[in-house]
């Protein structure tokens, strides 16, 4: 299996009905750096490419002046994907580092996620690196508002693109970055109207950087834009902190717009954990998460420190209940710092649920918890449970 820093990177972009996805692809499109990028285009998308306005051939690849393709999705995403690769290895298209889908409208962005994720024939080839989502600043807030799916997109987001804020308040920018903030405490905010967004760099949200293929652990799991001050600041020294993760400060909002006032309760936290954990210990708690609780994990991101290979991390990456077969680093991108970090998304899943079955799993006694108790003083009094 080809080493996940040599995959193609799979970015999707997604976002509401008339968000600026079009003005983002055209400019991404345009950008000299990225030649070696394939576009694949849904074709019941809304998206109109400027120099794509030719008829589609029967062969539904188009290789544009500057050198990207685009091809429109017929069938099966997997189908398309599946051809790609066959046309780099028998060298009828040139090598490609990277393939954007674009998603209609209002997709949940999940299955096309799960596609690149869970097929394990593309999983040798591919590698989910991040998801774009657009949001347009004079009608985001009421579409979040109204549609469960552009909650979802947003929430899953690795990056959050505020397109039209030149044609919206300051009042009404505020109050869409705080109800993103609250589905999405971690993704960085692009400004979509201006020169920089669309370029290359954008689009670099993975584990690797695709051009150096040194992994950025601290961004892929969205740490520096949590650390701005949207999350409690401890929790970086912390094994256990209560409630960061889900930027409840209102900033000084008078009226604070809550999106998660429909009974979905879409929430981002994360779980730091110092000491390596058994293998079988993490496998018994992702298939349980998987298994009982899948349609409630819209995304998870781990590095974790496995007590059997402690100096090589495992990356685990999941869509509600498809993972990526877990891969181990060749090492600690930064020594210092070798413990198991997770960050999950999820809709009606507690994070004190999460957290607590994450302690029975790894057996950690939570002292500030005097409930717990009996629990610690019983450590066998989980069924089938030896640690």
């Amino acid at each position: 299996m080809s080493a996940l820093s040599d995959r193609i990177a799979v970015s999707i972009v997604t976002g509401f009905l008339g968000a600026g996805k079009s003005t983002l692809l055209n400019r991404i499109l345009k950008d000299p750096e990225i030649s070696d990028v394939a576009v694949i285009i849904n074709e019941f998308g809304e998206v109109g490419i400027d120099h794509l306005l030719v008829e589609t051939s029967d062969d539904s690849i188009i290789e544009l002046s500057d050198g990207c393709l685009c091809c429109t999705v017929r069938g099966e995403l997997v189908d398309t994907l599946a051809m790609l690769v066959d046309r780099m290895q028998t060298g009828r298209i040139k090598p490609l580092k990277r393939i954007v889908i674009e998603t209609t409208g209002l997709a949940d962005p999940a299955p096309v996620m799960q596609s690149v994720l869970g097929n394990p024939v593309l999983a040798q080839d591919f590698v989910l690196d991040g998801v774009i989502t657009v949001v347009d600043a004079v009608n985001g807030l009421s579409t979040l508002d109204n549609h469960i799916e552009a909650r979802k997109q947003a929430a899953v987001a690795d990056r959050l693109v505020l397109s039209k804020m030149t044609l919206a308040t300051p009042e009404a920018i505020a109050a869409l970055k705080t109800a993103l903030r609250q589905l999405n405490p971690r993704a960085p905010f692009v400004d979509g109207d201006s020169a920089v967004a669309g370029q290359a760099a954008l689009l670099a949200n993975g584990l690797y950087d695709v051009s150096s293929k040194i992994a950025d652990v601290g961004r892929w799991l969205g740490e520096e834009a949590a650390a701005d001050g949207h999350e409690d600041h401890d929790h970086h020294h912390h094994d256990h902190g209560h409630g960061h993760g889900h930027a409840h400060h209102h900033h000084g909002h008078h009226h604070h717009h809550d999106v998660n006032r429909h009974g979905d309760d879409i929430r981002s936290f994360s779980i730091i954990h110092d000491r390596p954990i058994e293998p079988m210990a993490l496998e018994m708690f992702i298939d349980l998460l998987r298994s009982a609780h899948g349609e409630k994990l819209l995304r998870m991101k781990a590095i974790v420190a496995t007590a059997d290979r402690p100096e090589r991390p495992l990356v685990l990456h999941g869509v509600q209940a498809v993972f990526h077969p877990p891969v181990r680093l060749p090492a600690w991108p930064d020594d210092k710092d070798r413990r198991t970090r997770m960050v999950l998304i999820t809709k009606g899943l507690p994070e004190e649920f999460v957290r607590d079955l994450f302690d029975a799993f790894t057996g950690t006694p939570r002292i500030d918890r005097p409930d717990r108790q009996a629990m610690e003083d019983n450590p066998l009094a989980i069924p089938g449970m030896r640690f």
